[in-house]
């Protein structure tokens, strides 16, 4: 057996347990969601589990509170990661500088993203509470809303409040992925760029942003892909009420809620699958995208 064939068959080895793992705990479940989609059938032992084909995906798209949370997720994703990558940039850009206490500001930036989900979102629940929360009441001083308006209880506010939390927890972590990028861009570029009198504007457009466009993107892949599947941020401030329902909300209420009193299981089975396929296309346009970056 030739040396380079002996190393590729002990590479395969090697990687075989991870590649098992991965196949019990990620495959496996994806396979079976996959395949209960095409059934009717609950969690309660009287009901007969029945195939019924691509009946679940038609109803789906027959369902208006499918299509409310289908709407809902993409506006929250694109607003939410289109704020976080602008605000990331500037943050990025910023503590790049050198100045004093720099390392302290770039360990305190982080403290939004290191805070758990849960709690942020119940802390920032009771500052938008509507008779004694801080934010409610700082906006009312301000008279951009009436005394005892419910930020969280209208439809007209509760989305635009969780996508503004959403944006204070996670721009740390779009800085973060860009500040690395920004710390690979050689000096001696902008060097050059002075001394053929480039002015700021013209250093951050033609050689800032083209070194970062990878970087960028892949922050974007991993930012896309948590939003459109957003769950607790949503569940914990509004419970999906008010025209917040996620499809991920939606989808814990199909497969916990009525999987137990009717025949739910499969549609909500059905309702993953095309989480799945959401996710997995602005995968694969991103991931497009950054190869034609690369080349």
């Amino acid at each position: 057996m030739k040396a380079k064939t002996r190393e590729t068959v002990i590479a395969w080895w090697m990687v075989l347990p991870a590649l098992l793992v991965i196949s019990v705990i990620a495959f496996f479940p994806l396979f079976k969601t996959f395949y209960d989609s095409f059934f009717e059938f609950g969690l309660r032992p009287d009901i007969e589990k029945k195939f019924v084909g691509f009946k679940n995906y038609i109803d789906l798209f027959h369902d208006d509170r499918f299509l409310d949370a289908l709407k809902t997720t993409i506006i929250f994703t694109v607003v939410s990661v289109a704020l976080e990558t602008v605000f990331g940039l500037l943050i990025a850009i910023i503590v790049n500088q050198p100045f004093k206490f720099r390392g302290a500001v770039r360990a305190a930036m982080l403290i939004p993203w290191a805070i758990p989900t849960a709690i942020s979102s119940q802390m920032w629940k009771w500052m938008f509470n509507d008779q004694g929360g801080i934010v409610t009441k700082f906006l009312e001083k301000l008279n951009i809303i009436e005394p005892g308006f419910p930020i969280l209880g209208s439809p007209k506010t509760a989305l635009w409040a969780i996508i503004a939390v959403d944006v204070w927890k996670t721009t740390p972590f779009m800085a973060l992925l860009i500040l690395a990028g920004l710390q690979l861009i050689p000096e001696e570029l902008y060097e050059a760029a002075r001394i053929d009198g480039a002015n700021l504007l013209q250093r951050f457009t033609k050689i800032t942003l083209p070194m970062l466009s990878s970087t960028i993107a892949v922050a974007l892949i991993f930012r896309t892909l948590d939003a459109l599947r957003v769950f607790d941020v949503v569940f914990i401030m509004t419970r999906g009420s008010v025209g917040t329902e996620t499809l991920a909300v939606y989808n814990r209420v199909l497969l916990m809620d009525r999987a137990f009193t009717g025949a739910w299981f499969g549609y909500g089975s059905a309702l993953s699958v095309i989480i799945f396929l959401l996710i997995s296309i602005f995968a694969i346009i991103y991931i497009k995208s950054l190869k034609l970056k690369l080349d």
